[in-house]
């Protein structure tokens, strides 16, 4: 499958962020910092990348947080996935919070979370009066697999 040329400004000294593997779904955002930031349990921080990036019209870039960051320090993203949509020229920065039990630390060049490109259709509504039946119906919250 081709890939889709997407123009990026990097004002930080790390490198652009790349597909570890030849199946990797995302690639890795670092954080770009004067200097390390700490933060206590449940304090959320908003770390900057220094890339500033083009999409294309007709895509999104969806930040997820990294499932080792996650597990080994408690880190995570909020608002995940975050939207970068195709007009946004700003510079990415990620929503991170500390959800371990102890004071955490964020270093230049660490691996903060993902970035996975993906394509968006646009929708429009059609007004009605009644929609299709379906065998789940308003079944919600929990209702599939149960009787």
């Amino acid at each position: 499958m081709p890939a889709i040329e997407i123009n990026v400004i990097n004002k930080s000294t790390n490198p652009l962020p790349e597909y570890a593997t030849a199946g990797s779904s995302g690639m890795d955002l670092r954080a770009s910092l004067q200097e390390p930031v700490s933060f206590r349990p449940l304090q959320r921080l908003l770390i900057p990348t220094g890339l500033f990036i083009e999409l294309p019209a007709g895509y999104e870039a969806q930040v997820r947080p990294r499932s080792g960051l996650a597990i080994k320090q408690g880190i995570t993203c909020l608002n995940t996935p975050g939207t970068i949509d195709a007009d946004y020229r700003g510079e990415i920065k990620i929503i991170l919070i500390n959800l371990s039990g102890e004071e955490q630390v964020i270093n230049h060049g660490d691996r903060i979370a993902q970035l996975v490109i993906q394509k968006v259709e646009k929708a429009c509504w059609k007004e009605t009066d009644e929609l299709a039946i379906t065998a789940r119906n308003e079944g919600g919250f929990g209702h599939t697999g149960h009787q």
